[in-house]
């Protein structure tokens, strides 16, 4: 069977292949894919081959984490059934093309142990659960640590600002402060103030989280820091970072980096979606057919407008 798939031929080389699928074998299901999302982080990276060195990078690749649909096959072995509806956070089940991380494709063949179950009411917000869990990533350190100190300055408005914001809030915490400097992503601050960092006169902040992926601000941060705050990475960065030692040593100030989320992170957003804590409403802004792939990536990537593209797989699937 084949399956068609986004393929980064090279930088800013995209096209759509189709690409044999494996048999199916014990503990793995065939998912007919309804939506992928665009990632504007790492996945931008891979599209313009601005990508550190990083496991299974080269070309031609498979792009996409951020994908949900429907299991159409099980193993015999399986718990899931036909028509449940799943988020993939990847999948690696294409010879000839590297998988990083392989899930903008019509079909795909994954094990049981990867997907997730997800509520059919969802649709096609449920490809946003893998920033959700990256931004719950950031202060719950993966379930396997104490949490950290939530938010009080996010830097970015982004999807990933947002939910970091909207979840620093559902948990009941102050609400923080978002800088962002894209007037088209000033809206849809849900109880917490979005302000350009010329607007914020403070210089006292105990955590701030940039989600921007921009080096060149962290001086800039780490001026706004009190004596012992924090600084935390949570963005992906291209570049090697460096600052200022002075500054940041009168202040005494830490710096933490929040790696990529666990799958007990998945879970507890999830949840927290499920329960109608976290609500991942106004955050798709585009979706385009797979077909028009090109075009939604250029839109992705270079639409200040559009804060996640999707692509809809349903013609093809």
């Amino acid at each position: 069977m084949k399956s068609q798939a986004v393929v980064f031929n090279s930088p800013r080389l995209l096209s759509l292949q189709a690409l044999d699928l494996p048999e199916l074998q014990a503990g793995q299901l065939e998912v007919a894919v309804e939506f992928s999302g665009i990632s504007t982080g790492t996945e931008r990276m891979l599209w313009d081959g601005s990508m550190p060195a990083f496991p299974g990078m080269g070309y031609p690749l498979v792009p996409g984490y951020e994908t949900v649909g429907r299991v159409v096959r099980a193993a015999s072995d399986s718990a899931l059934q036909p028509g449940q509806r799943v988020f993939v956070p990847g999948a690696n089940c294409f010879t000839g093309v590297k998988s990083l991380f392989g899930g903008a494709a019509s079909r795909l063949v994954v094990t049981e142990q990867k997907v997730m179950p997800v509520a059919d009411h969802l649709g096609s917000q449920a490809v946003l659960l893998a920033l959700a869990a990256t931004a719950y990533h950031a202060v719950s350190g993966g379930g396997q640590q104490d949490p950290f100190a939530p938010p009080e300055l996010i830097i970015g408005h982004g999807v990933m600002g947002r939910l970091l914001a909207r979840l620093t809030v559902a948990a009941g915490f102050a609400a923080p402060t978002v800088w962002e400097t894209q007037t088209e992503r000033f809206s849809g601050a849900e109880g917490y103030t979005v302000v350009q960092p010329q607007d914020d006169p403070r210089r006292d902040y105990g955590t701030i989280y940039d989600v921007s992926g921009d080096g060149s601000l962290l001086d800039s941060l780490i001026q706004r820091l009190r004596p012992g705050g924090e600084l935390v990475l949570a963005g992906f960065y291209k570049q090697d970072l460096k600052f200022a030692y002075a500054p940041a040593f009168m202040r005494e100030a830490r710096m933490r980096i929040a790696a990529e989320w666990k799958r007990p992170d998945l879970l507890a957003v999830n949840e927290l979606v499920h329960t109608g804590r976290l609500s991942l409403d106004g955050l798709i802004t585009h979706t385009q057919p797979s077909k028009q792939a090109g075009s939604a990536y250029e839109t992705a990537f270079g639409d200040a407008s559009c804060l996640k593209m999707i692509l809809d797989w349903s013609a093809t699937a």
